[in-house]
């Protein structure tokens, strides 16, 4: 089984339910105690209203010592890094230092060539839209599917070029703007277009526009430090039966994919920043707010979702949209979303991914996208409550 950073979203439920009038802090207690019971070994989940915020934790942060899931603590965000990402190249097609129709090979000539790709027609909106036909090849950095895999390969680095070349051994899946598939390859190629554009890396770039602006003050490029900050839960992985939980906390995956470590309350203000505006000019935000569907099997899972320039759209069970990107991660799962009155917001963080079955798969994101439904149906008061109970989590 092969595993990328959008995670099993091809095994992914979306959870029918009612709207939750009147949701509290009881309410989110027992929502994310239901995801641990889903089978994860622990959650945190901050969700935003008009009245402040709750957070809420549940389960435990190592599974040796029971210590309790720290309610502001370290994860690595996956995908939801791609939303970054789009974020600085937008704000460079603002300033005219770039152009959406701008093609790959404008600015990497000779990168994205061989077995039918062609970097003269892919565009910069194609690789933000994940319609550029680029197929990812596998194992995908961190793309590890048992634990004898990760044990070999879990401080293998890469080059953002060697990724690409590597996906260049494929034919595309569609020609470019004629199809719908996602490539945590076309991320590494923006990553590249952002440092010749800009002169600096793309983490840089997101420091530099992004992090210090919105005082980020707990996100951060790891770089090739396989650990994370302190506090944190330790990330987990199921890759088979019987095989139990592996500590897949230590892991090397820095690129623009997927690659920067951050909280529920850094998370939280940059997507209310971001869907409020605060970063992009009117014109580069309905840009990216502008979308088209996702491919068919994704759509018969989640119904209605549709895909900007690094932002997913998911309509809610009580009418409206809400917008976000999630990720997943070697040990870790993030899910985000803002409603479209930018009233409520939420940030999930399950510190376990299972590939052990597609049933189990299935169960944890059904409990997860039935709490940020209900959740953002009616954000509820303010306050903070946290499911355990016990020592502080251990550093990696």
């Amino acid at each position: 089984m092969f595993v990328t950073h959008l995670g099993m979203a091809a095994a992914v439920l979306a959870a029918a339910i009612t709207a939750a009038p009147g949701y509290d802090r009881g309410d989110l207690r027992r929502d994310a105690e239901r995801i641990v019971a889903a089978g994860a070994t622990g959650m945190q989940v901050r969700v935003t209203g008009e009245g402040g915020s709750m957070v809420a934790t549940a389960g435990v942060a190592d599974v040796r010592t029971k210590s309790p899931v720290p309610p502001n603590g370290y994860f690595r965000i996956g995908s939801s890094n791609k939303a970054f990402v789009a974020t600085v190249v937008l704000q460079l097609v603002g300033e005219e230092k770039l152009s959406l129709d701008d093609t790959a090979d404008r600015w990497l000539p000779g990168l994205i060539k061989g077995h039918g790709n062609d970097g003269r027609k892919i565009t910069v909106r194609h690789l933000l839209q994940h319609t550029s036909g680029i197929v990812d090849d596998y194992p995908f950095p961190t793309a590890i599917a048992s634990s004898r895999e990760y044990r070999r390969h879990r401080y293998d680095t890469y080059t953002p070029r060697q990724v690409v070349s590597r996906a260049m051994r494929h034919r595309p899946a569609f020609a470019p703007g004629k199809g719908w598939s996602y490539a945590n390859t076309g991320y590494a190629v923006l990553g590249l277009i952002i440092e010749k554009a800009t002169g600096r890396p793309w983490h840089a770039e997101v420091e530099r526009r992004v992090v210090k602006p919105l005082g980020l003050t707990h996100t951060r490029w790891p770089g090739r430090s396989a650990g994370l900050p302190r506090p944190h839960a330790r990330g987990y992985s199921v890759f088979k039966t019987g095989e139990g939980f592996v500590d897949t906390t230590r892991h090397r995956d820095a690129d623009a994919s997927g690659g920067l470590i951050s909280t529920t309350a850094d998370l939280d203000r940059f997507f209310t920043a971001l869907l409020g505006g605060e970063l992009l000019r009117p014109a580069q935000l309905a840009e990216m707010r502008t979308t088209v569907p996702v491919a068919k099997e994704l759509r018969r899972i989640w119904p209605g979702a549709r895909y900007g320039l690094g932002l997913m759209r998911r309509p809610l069970p009580c009418g409206g949209t809400y917008s976000g990107h999630g990720g997943d991660i070697l040990g870790y799962s993030t899910r985000t979303g803002v409603t479209a009155d930018g009233k409520r917001s939420i940030v999930v963080s399950v510190s376990t991914e299972r590939f052990d079955s597609t049933e189990r798969a299935l169960r944890l994101e059904a409990a997860v996208d039935r709490l940020v439904n209900r959740a953002l149906c009616d954000a509820g008061q303010q306050g903070s409550v946290t499911g355990n109970r016990g020592r502080a989590g251990a550093a990696v």
